[in-house]
């Protein structure tokens, strides 16, 4: 009651002073009464915010109860976790370019970034980012403002620390949920890194939208080199200021479309520009000065020019290290992850080689190459300035293909491959038949497979002989396997050094089979052959070149600098190390040798290859190169000429090339040369062009040095055994290399002394039991038993003239015909017996005017056709002999000199068994006038042989 009676009293007081007009104390009261209600609503408004923070608070703490505790070390991995792309150089260190990826990336650190960028990104995205601790309420609270109102501009909330935190650690969705954690992580990141680590990692994985090449750029180093072809720390004002515009919208703002083109309409990143160089003046960044003057230029003048990638500038190479690098890469994971790669399964491997090509497009290593750019390049032309054959259609396709090559230059010592050429167009066929094609590999097979394996087990040398003779090999259960030299002509008995110089066949096939194939084939898996299977192991056809899939070019040649390397193989390679994008050594290549052959096979296979090189299948080679070294080299021709091959190497170098068409096809021995002269012009001019570039390189001066325990020694080139007096005598030894350990030791017993007589075609042939002696000669014949399953006529060659045949000459049954002679000067002549049997002449004579004949000399051989007269009066007669001893009837007679005085011709002494008074077939040529003499008798008497000395035989035999 009290309080009520007071409350009444107070307003009786209040009507009061109302009633007497009193403003002043009005206004007091009132004003008491504000303030009154003022505290009470201010108390009942803090109260009702911390009832809202209260609940606002553990709103956020159930949107962030699920995110972990992030340490310095999670935090540092995930920010810096973005991809940058890896980047490729040639072996002098030359930045060839990056690799391809789906955006283009380079870091670099916050001191190589112009300053005008990081004033422009600050003034545009962040302008409190220096003062912030990772978040800027009043922001945050403006942005909740506009999302809830649905307002029409939205000027975002986040800082650059936000951003980052979005971009490398969370995802991108947008919901409460991911704004509560981005806050939360941009907090603690503040806490943990410094302003310039954060502005350095937001800069280098903020997307800049498209270079001039069309390709997705992402960070200011791709950006700076993509948009206006310029480091990050040389962009200028307007440069910078239109780049740090372009992560607001990076493909609305880029001023390039996808195919590399400036867009018609620059409006909106203009526009963008403009607005980022005005806030940096009102953010004090630049002065009017410099704001209107970047205002004023045109940085449209200043945009890149399209460049070709890398890859559209070295397809090939490009193709083949990112290829390489996977290999290398997947073997390394493996490791790391205690795995021995190569005894994975094919799923593992292949799940390895997914995560290294992901590794190398985004953890921005740097791939070393052994790749000398100069060289590469110069092959590159090269290969265009000489002719190939026209191109060949293709008939399942009814398209055109081109005569095309790949050819390969590996270091010996090292293995690294300098240089390559992948073909001629990369957009017509993008095989790289360098690396990658596998073809028949012809007769460069035969010193890797036949030659030298069989040098190396003591079954040949150099100067071994082998039959080139028609040769059939009767596989274990399989059909025969029939041998043919290309053209289909044999030789004889050739030493392997001949066979290898003109590439016989026959002599490699017969080489081969007397080895154990595999032990001969482990050869090549020694030499780096991994396209060759294990089921082709038996396949004799394989020394001749003629694999069922086919093998590689850099396959073949790396096997032929096992010999210039005293037969140890060193693996070919193309990268030299990979670093880590920090600069550490994440991979080096270490070369590695295999014990092949011995380094006296080595050399003497290199010596065999030196004649091929010099004066065989090759020499055409030092018509083209401009340059001379020790090369040693093999030619290779496949089935139906649809490869040719030429692979030489010297004691620095080996290059090798193939050429033929991607579709097999015959290819032409009429267009610019024979296909074999195409590739050898070809090879010539590539290395021709690494001369240019390197002289030294190619030509390092010096031999192939010659190991110990090899000598120079004479054979019999019949048996290649030491030379017998017979082989001596038939002319028939040579000299060459021999390795001391198969030195020949026994000597030549092939070979038989024998009777021969020569036939009216030239031939030689053994004499008969009942052959006149006067018509032999001593000769040398080989033993029938010496060659077994080889028919001994093929194997005597043409120039072995001293060499008779084991082939009889049979007598035909009748005496020769008569043949018809005459005078020629001071001999007589006449023309060569038509038969075959016919071995020699018997040449009688008689004084003019007498009929008494007497045999004054013979000519052996029936191909023999003249006999030299002395002077004097005589009349001649010449009579054809054959193998049996039996004679023809009398050639025509020829006089010579004058007839004696007119005399009472003397009583000839008749013959039973012959008829009187036989006239010569033939007129003949007394060359005197006067009357004809008598004929001589049909059968002179035998035995009478005392012509004038001056006679003799002048007859070719």
């Amino acid at each position: 009651m009290d309080h009520l009676t007071s409350f009444i009293e107070k307003i009786k007081h209040f009507m009061k002073v109302l009633d007497d007009k009193n403003i002043f104390k009005f206004s007091r009261i009132t004003g008491k009464v504000v303030w009154n209600l003022f505290l009470i609503l201010l108390v009942i408004t803090v109260a009702g915010g911390f009832f809202a923070t209260g609940v606002g608070a553990g709103y956020f703490a159930s949107l962030v109860k699920n995110e972990p505790i992030r340490t310095y070390n999670n935090m540092k991995n995930d920010i810096y976790n973005y991809s940058e792309t890896s980047k490729i150089y040639f072996a002098d260190g030359t930045l060839l370019g990056n690799l391809r990826s789906d955006v283009i990336r380079q870091e670099v650190g916050i001191k190589e970034i112009s300053p005008h960028v990081i004033d422009a990104v600050i003034a545009t995205e962040d302008q409190y980012f220096h003062e912030h601790e990772g978040i800027v309420p009043k922001a945050i609270a403006r942005a909740i403002f506009q999302e809830v109102t649905g307002a029409a501009v939205q000027t975002g909330g986040s800082t650059l620390t936000q951003q980052l935190v979005k971009n490398q650690i969370l995802t991108r969705e947008v919901s409460f949920d991911r704004k509560a954690k981005e806050m939360l992580l941009a907090l603690r990141l503040e806490r943990y890194f410094e302003k310039e680590e954060i502005l350095e990692a937001y800069l280098n994985i903020v997307p800049f939208g498209r270079n001039a090449s069309g390709r997705n750029i992402a960070g200011i180093q791709a950006a700076a080199q993509g948009i206006f072809g310029v480091e990050a720390k040389d962009l200028s004002l307007p440069q910078a200021a239109f780049i740090a515009g372009l992560p607001q919208s990076p493909f609305g703002y880029t001023p390039f479309t996808n195919d590399g083109k400036v867009k018609e309409n620059l409006t909106a990143g203009m526009t963008r520009m403009k607005t980022v160089l005005s806030r940096m003046h009102t953010g004090g960044y630049i002065t009017k000065e410099e704001y209107e003057k970047a205002l004023a230029t045109d940085i449209t003048k200043e945009f890149a020019k399209d460049t070709p990638s890398p890859f559209e500038q070295y397809p090939w190479l490009t193709m083949e290290i990112e290829r390489r690098a996977v290999n290398v890469l997947k073997v390394q994971l493996a490791e790391k992850d205690g795995k021995d790669y190569s005894e994975l399964t094919p799923t593992e491997k292949e799940s390895y080689a997914k995560a290294a090509d992901l590794e190398l497009r985004k953890k921005g290593y740097k791939i070393h190459t052994t790749i000398n750019k100069k060289i590469y390049d110069k092959m590159q032309v090269a290969k265009t300035e000489v002719p190939y054959a026209n191109d060949k259609y293709e008939p399942t396709t009814d398209e055109k293909e081109m005569e095309d090559v790949g050819s390969i230059l590996i270091k010996n010592d090292t293995g690294a491959i300098l240089s390559f050429v992948g073909g001629r167009d990369y957009n017509r066929e993008n095989l790289n038949h360098a690396t990658q094609a596998k073809r028949h590999n012809g007769s460069t097979m035969k010193p890797l497979l036949a030659y030298a394996p069989a040098m190396e087990q003591g079954i040949i040398q150099p100067g071994s002989i082998i039959p080139d003779t028609p040769f059939t090999f009767a596989n274990t259960g399989s059909s025969p396997w029939k041998v043919q030299n290309y053209g289909g002509s044999y030789h004889g008995l050739v030493t392997a050094r001949k066979a290898l110089q003109w590439s016989y066949n026959v002599p490699a096939a017969r080489t081969y089979v007397k080895m154990d194939p595999l032990k001969a084939t482990e050869n090549l898996y020694e030499m780096g052959f991994t396209t060759i299977g294990q089921n082709e192991r038996y396949n004799r056809s394989l020394a001749l070149g003629s694999p069922t899939y086919g093998v590689t070019v850099e396959e073949t040649t790396n096997a032929y600098a096992t010999f210039a390397n005293g037969g140890k193989f060193v693996d070919a390679y193309m990268i030299e190390k990979i670093d880590t994008k920090e600069g550490d050594t994440f991979y080096k290549h270490e070369s590695k040798s295999v014990d092949v052959f011995s380094p006296q096979t080595a050399w003497l296979t290199l010596d065999m290859m030196r004649t091929v090189f010099n004066s065989g299948t090759g020499a055409s080679a030092n018509r083209f190169l401009k340059f001379r070294s020790d090369w040693a080299g093999k030619t290779g021709t496949s089935q139906q000429t649809k490869d040719t091959w030429f692979i030489a190497t010297n004691p620095n170098v080996t290059l090798g090339l193939w050429m033929g068409y991607d579709t097999p096809k015959t290819m032409s021995d009429s267009q610019h040369g024979s296909h074999t002269v195409r590739g050898i012009r070809v090879w010539s001019a590539l290395a021709n062009a690494a001369y240019d570039i390197d002289p030294k390189l190619m030509d390092p001066g010096g031999n192939h040095k010659r190991p110990g325990g090899i000598v120079k020694a004479s054979f019999c080139g019949i048996s290649g055994k030491l030379p017998s007096p017979l082989c001596k005598e038939a002319g028939l030894v040579e000299t060459d290399w021999f390795n001391v350990k198969y030195l020949p030791k026994s000597e030549d017993d092939s070979l038989q002394q024998v009777k021969y007589v020569v036939n009216s075609q030239g031939k030689k042939f053994k004499a008969l039991g009942n052959t006149p002696g006067e018509f032999t000669d001593d000769g040398v014949m080989i033993k029938e038993e010496y060659f077994e399953h080889v028919d001994l006529e093929d194997v005597i060659k043409d120039d072995w003239d001293n060499i008779i045949g084991e082939e009889e000459l049979n007598d035909n049954g009748k005496a020769p015909g008569a043949v018809g002679i005459k005078k020629s000067g001071s001999s007589l002549t006449w023309g060569a017996s038509g038969e075959n049997d016919v071995i020699g002449y018997r040449i009688y004579r008689t004084p003019n005017g007498s009929n008494k004949y007497s045999k004054v000399g013979e000519v052996k051989g029936g191909n023999a056709t003249s006999f030299k007269i002395s002077g004097g009066n005589f009349t001649y007669v010449v009579r054809a002999v054959d193998i049996a001893g039996k004679e023809s009837a009398n050639s025509n007679a020829v006089k010579v000199g004058e007839d004696p005085k007119p005399e009472p011709p003397p009583e000839e002494p008749e013959d039973p068994e012959k008829p009187k008074d036989p006239k010569p077939p033939g007129d003949g040529d007394g060359g005197g006038g006067g009357d004809k003499p008598k004929p001589p008798p049909t059968d002179p008497p035998p035995g009478d042989n005392d012509g004038d000395s001056g006679d003799s035989n002048s007859g070719n035999n």
